[in-house]
C-alpha cells in the first residue's frame, strides 16, 4: 500500500446539524435506517448540592461526526469470509465488492465503529467508500464539502495528523489500539476521555 487516506474531524466547530449525514445519504441513496457517516450528540453530567441551598453543575454535551474510519488493521476485512470486504492498495480505503458479498453480517458485527451495515432491498454489506471516486477527481467526499462549519477533512492521514495532530479517540467512541483507525480529531472542550461513562450518546430521530 503506497498511501493511507483518512478523516479529520473538529469537534469543536460541529453543531450537529446533519449536513454531512444527509449529503452522504442523497450522494448514496440510502434507504431510513442506513448512514455511512453518523453524528453522534454525546452528554452528560449531573446536578449536586452545595451550601446553603445552592447547587453545582457539570452538565456537558459535544457532537461528533463519524463514518467509516478506513482502518489499518480494520476488522472488518478479517472476519469476511469471501474477500467481499477489503482494503483499496491504492489508498488504503476500505471498500465492499458487492458481486460477492454474501450478506452475512459478520463484518458488522467485528467493527467497533458500526460502519459496515446491511442493506436490506440490495441484500448486501454496504458501507463508506471514502468518495474514491470523487478522489479520483481531485475532488473531497461528499461529507467533506458540505460541511458548512468545515468541521471536515479527508486526505493522506500521514499529512492530517501533521497539520492537525494525532488524537485518534474521544468519548463514546472505543479505543484506537483496537484497529488503529484513520482518523484524527480536533476534541470539543467539553470532550471526555476514550472510555469514559460520564455521558450517554443521545438517540435523535433517524434518518
Amino acid at each position: 500500500m503506497t498511501r493511507q487516506y483518512g478523516f479529520f474531524v473538529d469537534s469543536s466547530k460541529c453543531t450537529g446539524c446533519k449536513t454531512c449525514q444527509v449529503a452522504c445519504k442523497d450522494k448514496n441513496t440510502l434507504p431510513v435506517g442506513v448512514n455511512f457517516r453518523r453524528v453522534y450528540e454525546y452528554a452528560g453530567g449531573e446536578w449536586t448540592p452545595g451550601v446553603k441551598d445552592t447547587w453545582h453543575q457539570n452538565v456537558f454535551a459535544y457532537y461528533l461526526s463519524i463514518s467509516c474510519n478506513h482502518c489499518a488493521t480494520p476488522a472488518c476485512t478479517k472476519v469476511c469470509p469471501t474477500g467481499a470486504m477489503h482494503k483499496r492498495s491504492e489508498d488504503g480505503l476500505v471498500v465492499v465488492d458487492s458481486l460477492v458479498c454474501i450478506g452475512c453480517r459478520y463484518c458488522e458485527m467485528a467493527c467497533p465503529y458500526g460502519a459496515p451495515q446491511y442493506h436490506p432491498e440490495k441484500k448486501y454489506m454496504t458501507k463508506c467508500d471514502g468518495c474514491y471516486e470523487l478522489i479520483s477527481q481531485n475532488k473531497k467526499p461528499i461529507c467533506v464539502s458540505a460541511c458548512p462549519l468545515r468541521a471536515l477533512d479527508f486526505g493522506p492521514i500521514d499529512e492530517l495528523r501533521q497539520k492537525y495532530g494525532e488524537v485518534a479517540a474521544i468519548a463514546p467512541l472505543p479505543a484506537s489500539t483496537l484497529t488503529q483507525p484513520s482518523i484524527t480529531i480536533n476534541p470539543n472542550q467539553h470532550s471526555k476521555p476514550c472510555g469514559a461513562h460520564s455521558g450517554i450518546i443521545i438517540n435523535e430521530t433517524e434518518l
